[in-house]
């Protein structure tokens, strides 16, 4: 295997927001592509605003690229986020990317907002609709089920007249059909590379359903990874970070969660790269000190095996 096209790298902001600045700047120097950040308001009673931390890190940065994975638009009316992405789009010439999500693990966070969990899939797919309406048109009339907008206008506008890049994230089939009909791109989680595969045709298939027939649809995938120079040691961080996050066994996504050292882990990532995997977003679990560290060394050994 080799002279692949490197992915971009992104890597996480971690849960605290001290050392924001600290952080960006230390990522850019070492030449990481982009930053990732998730998005709750109340994950079992813990939360943490993905545009806030992008909005911090977009003005003590120059090259980063930032990236929510995933925000969960549904919990928010789409009017005032669209402002918001435009407004960290035009701050940071335009390295915004939206990546978003309907992550129903705790229902309560739903219920908190006001909105009923059974409803979020179908409030993204009118969000998303609302967003590039307000983004690259003057004025936007929409009447959907949840949301309606009446001639409204809104400045500013992103950075790009395309508007901020929109991506879904997923497993699903109802996740490619939304990123197919309504993105830019699909960031996958735990799928197969045959599932990656898959995904590309499922698509350019969803795309041509809405009208999109011929649109490009880059694909990236997000990993959880335990990076170590002893492999159990690894296996035993990332198996713990998980378990307490998603308050599952690992061994539900064990088969999809590289352990090892840096070259173990960047060798579970190949055969993605392979397969047309654009953007790699790193989840190490590691002390926040060490994230970094331990992503610059898979990002190094994955350079070496696409050279």
């Amino acid at each position: 295997m080799g002279a692949m096209q490197m992915p971009r790298v992104f890597i996480p902001t971690g849960s605290g927001e001290d050392d924001l600045a600290q952080y960006s700047r230390a990522a850019e120097a070492a030449g990481i592509d982009g930053v990732f950040v998730g998005d709750h308001v109340t994950f079992y009673g813990t939360g943490g605003d993905g545009l806030i931390r992008l909005a911090a890190m977009a003005a003590v940065s120059n090259t980063l690229l930032l990236q929510t994975c995933v925000y969960l638009l549904a919990l928010r009316h789409p009017t005032p986020v669209a402002l918001q992405c435009a407004m960290i789009d035009r701050m940071s010439k335009g390295r915004l990317v939206l990546g978003v999500g309907i992550g129903g693990e705790d229902p309560n966070e739903w219920w908190a907002c006001g909105v009923d969990p059974r409803t979020r899939a179908r409030r993204t797919d009118e969000s998303l609709q609302i967003l590039r309406s307000l983004w690259t048109n003057e004025e936007t009339t929409f009447t959907g089920t949840y949301f309606k907008l009446d001639r409204v206008r809104m400045r500013p506008k992103p950075w790009r007249p395309e508007g901020v890049t929109l991506q879904v994230g997923g497993r699903s089939d109802a996740a490619l059909r939304r990123a197919g009909r309504y993105a830019d791109g699909w960031t996958g989680i735990w799928c197969s590379v045959k599932r990656f595969n898959e995904a590309g045709e499922k698509l350019a298939e969803f795309a041509r359903e809405g009208g999109r027939e011929g649109v490009r649809l880059p694909r990236g995938m997000q990993v959880w990874m335990g990076v170590d120079a002893d492999p159990a040691q690894a296996r035993a961080k990332v198996s713990a970070s998980m378990e307490a996050f998603y308050r599952l066994p690992f061994s539900a996504f064990e088969k999809y969660t590289p352990a090892g050292t840096p070259e173990q882990v960047a060798e579970f990532i190949a055969p993605y790269v392979e397969a047309g995997c654009e953007w790699v977003n790193f989840v190490v679990a590691d002390a926040p000190d060490a994230v970094l560290e331990r992503s610059i060394a898979v990002r190094d050994a994955l350079r070496a095996i696409c050279a």
